[in-house]
């Protein structure tokens, strides 16, 4: 069984430090696991016995195109009536416990490592069926870019353990990438994966892209290259990057350094109206 990162809420002592690793800075934001306390959660309406942490929204002159929940439901908890945009795609990702996921009435059991994608206007509805203990998953949701005669995918259920990671090309599998869906497949416009570095591995070149990044990171840690900063990150935190922020890392070890990782592909640039 996996053993991803999750918070536990609380709030920390009064004798700690106000010292900490969170910034934000104008083309990066890092939002480290301890900032994740029981006085910055959030509800939402037609959810029972949950509470959310909400990573990333879109914020104009920043990145624009997503929102990141890490979402705990307490034992019987739920909603019937989880999303109230009709133009929100989807993706969960389970990191703790099980979640019981119906799409259209078909059930699906989704324990540490299940992913699912649901595509905008899709019925879906969730529940903690464990008596005892919570379940935890992250919520990414982006608006769908609708193109004429491309089609909207399909909702599908996967896990981490069902998809064999791709190495990058020249790394001798150090640095890979679990792609649930096919880079070819035009009809998605967000990729969900997860990106792994064994001990000692590296991204040995700033990236520098138009997509923008939510990176959650599930195990390890790492020493994170954030256009001119070196900044170190470990399990649960969380790394916000607006397009073009120049990125690379070294992984620390002693283990697997791993995060779950979004960005926008596959559409044309959003330009201006005309005057």
């Amino acid at each position: 069984m996996p053993n991803y990162y999750r918070p536990a809420g609380g709030l920390p002592p009064q004798t700690q430090l106000l010292t900490d690793r969170a910034m934000f800075r104008t083309a990066y934001a890092v939002i480290p696991r301890g900032t994740n306390s029981d006085i910055v959660t959030s509800s939402l309406p037609f959810w029972e016995s949950t509470r959310l942490w909400v990573l990333a929204r879109p914020l104009s002159g920043f990145a624009e195109t997503f929102a990141q929940y890490m979402v705990e439901i307490a034992p019987g908890g739920g909603s019937d009536r989880p999303e109230s945009d009709p133009q929100a795609q989807a993706v969960l990702f389970v990191t703790a416990g099980t979640l019981t996921l119906r799409i259209t009435g078909a059930e699906h059991r989704l324990t540490a490592g299940g992913y699912a994608y649901l595509p905008p206007g899709q019925e879906w509805t969730v529940r903690n069926p464990d008596d005892t203990e919570p379940v935890h998953f992250h919520w990414i949701r982006k608006r769908y870019a609708r193109i004429d005669g491309v089609d909207v995918p399909d909702a599908f259920v996967s896990s981490d353990a069902e998809v064999e990671p791709v190495a990058m090309p020249g790394t001798e599998g150090r640095w890979s990438t679990t792609r649930f869906v096919d880079p070819a497949d035009l009809r998605h416009d967000m990729h969900v994966n997860i990106v792994t570095f064994e001990p000692g591995a590296a991204i040995p070149f700033a990236e520098t892209h138009v997509m923008e990044h939510g990176l959650y990171i599930l195990e390890g840690k790492a020493v994170y290259r954030l256009n001119e900063d070196w900044v170190e990150v470990q399990e649960g935190d969380f790394l916000w990057l607006r397009a073009f922020c120049p990125q690379a890392c070294y992984a620390g070890g002693p283990g697997r350094f791993r995060y779950l990782l979004y960005k926008d592909v596959n559409r044309h640039v959003p330009l201006s109206p005309p005057l």
